[in-house]
């Protein structure tokens, strides 16, 4: 084989590793954590937290984007969300976030995006 022949075998194989590693390289998602916590501050775990694109949506409870359950230390945390505002909908037992912040400002986009619900 000629030594040019070699050379453009080699450089056809590092472009296509350099394409490869490029198209697999994971781009950080935008994600919201929110953390849920009682009226005196307390953190509040197993609450049902869901995530609504609109406000029609969340009035009536339906289409929930997300659910989960807040984990120790009140959180719950939604990977590779858009950066949008959305309704959350938090529930434990006969608690609630009705008449508290009930909308999140425009999240950030490839951030880790941070809200505390109150539920009372």
């Amino acid at each position: 084989m000629k030594k040019s022949s070699i050379l453009a075998a080699s450089l056809s194989i590092m472009i296509a590793l350099v394409l490869s590693l490029t198209s697999n390289a994971q781009i950080f998602p935008t994600k919201l954590t929110a953390t849920v916590i009682d009226g005196l501050g307390n953190f509040v775990e197993g609450a049902e937290v869901k995530i609504y694109l609109t406000e029609a949506d969340y009035r009536g409870s339906t289409n929930p984007l997300f659910t989960a359950i807040s984990k120790k230390k009140g959180r719950t945390k939604f990977k590779t969300v858009k950066s949008v505002i959305y309704f959350i909908e938090v529930t434990k037992g006969d608690m609630n976030n009705n008449g508290e912040g009930v909308q999140t400002g425009p999240l950030a986009a490839k951030k880790n995006n941070k809200v505390n619900i109150i539920i009372e």
